[in-house]
């Protein structure tokens, strides 16, 4: 499959399109020149809590759309919640009943519906990123028409936390997560797990934005700076951020700080605006989002989705890691490619809980 392949590739560029109101939340739409035969090619997508414009994990679904859509030909359309997400089903109903196929469903939340969406729709395929085409009794969901689009989260995490430790002079460093879910707290787990590795009793301090079930903590980043700046106050050098674009505040308060931030998703380096919040961007853990979606949408056009399975993207397949840009964790290249090479060849195992 080219899903793999992909994940080789790919900018990080984001462009923008134009957005008009739709019922059932905004939506943008757009088409882009191809060869004959992928013409009728039409992909939906519904974005997770906030939309468009985090600059991490909903734009980088975005542009692994856009691309697959630019090089492929077609239209494309993306949806966003309204301030609740609670018409999340509606969305996909509505991208499936106008003939886009496949439909993506940007986010674990979407999990509880998807399966009842899909049956609705048997011959609409969809796909899912950060849950499972498959249900907890282990039957395909929907009418085994769904694709989980996953990521060893915990993976990349723990190469952040090996680089917050062996950059942190104060030997405490800190961990922000957006709503604390099974999925958020892997980052948690990966990430304490690395700098414990990198330097032993090393103080790691853990807050959540919002608790399960309140999705707010991804798009508020007033919260996320509150929060942040509570660890820097308590002594914490460097933060990483699982939290959506709350993570916008979490750069804030390292800023205000003079201490660092690192991003998540996104190569926030080169997506955030502001001079200041790039300044204290020391790298980002890349769960290349955009990477896993062009390639779901490729296999799509190629006849070899199947549904009713997962592809999970670690860092074997180059699927998580770490950024560079900037220059600022260069020097440590050598140490965490070698913890890297220890976690894709079995000798570590990152936990996925704390």
């Amino acid at each position: 499959m080219k899903a793999a392949a992909l994940l080789l590739a790919g900018g990080m560029a984001l462009s923008a399109c134009a957005s008009d109101e739709t019922s059932g939340g905004t939506a943008s739409s757009g088409s882009a020149g191809g060869s004959a035969s992928a013409a009728a090619l039409k992909v939906g997508l519904a974005y997770d809590t906030g939309g468009r414009g985090d600059n991490s994990f909903n734009d980088s679904a975005y542009l692994g759309m856009e691309n697959a859509v630019n090089e492929l030909g077609g239209e494309l359309r993306d949806l966003t919640p309204n301030e609740d997400a609670s018409n999340r089903p509606e969305l996909l109903s509505q991208l499936a009943e106008q003939g886009f196929n496949p439909v993506i469903a940007v986010g674990f939340a979407y999990g509880d519906i998807i399966g009842d969406v899909a049956s609705e729709f048997p011959d609409t395929t969809f796909a899912i990123v950060d849950s499972s085409g498959v249900g907890a009794d282990g039957q395909p969901l929907g009418a085994g028409n769904v694709t989980g689009l996953q990521f060893a989260a915990e993976q990349g995490s723990f190469l952040a936390g090996v680089a917050a430790a062996l950059k942190s002079t104060a030997n405490h460093v800190g961990f922000v997560g957006g709503v604390e879910t099974p999925l958020i707290q892997s980052f948690q787990a990966g990430f304490a797990a690395g700098a414990e590795a990198a330097k032993p009793g090393i103080t790691v301090d853990v807050k959540y934005i919002s608790p399960a079930g309140d999705f707010s903590g991804f798009a508020d980043p007033a919260r996320g700076q509150i929060v942040a700046q509570g660890i820097f106050d308590a002594g914490a050098d460097i933060v990483y951020h699982a939290a959506g674009a709350s993570g916008g505040g979490v750069f804030t308060a390292a800023a205000a700080s003079g201490k660092r931030a690192i991003g998540v998703d996104s190569d926030q380096y080169e997506t955030v605006d502001d001079p200041a919040q790039k300044a204290v961007i020391m790298t980002s853990m890349l769960k290349r989002v955009d990477n896993a979606v062009q390639g779901f949408i490729t296999d799509f056009s190629e006849g070899s989705v199947t549904g009713g399975s997962d592809i999970v993207n670690d860092l074997s397949t180059e699927g998580v890691g770490l950024s560079y840009t900037g220059g600022f964790i260069d020097d440590i290249k050598g140490q965490i490619d070698e913890y890297a090479t220890q976690i894709t060849s079995g000798a570590i195992t990152v936990p996925t809980a704390p």
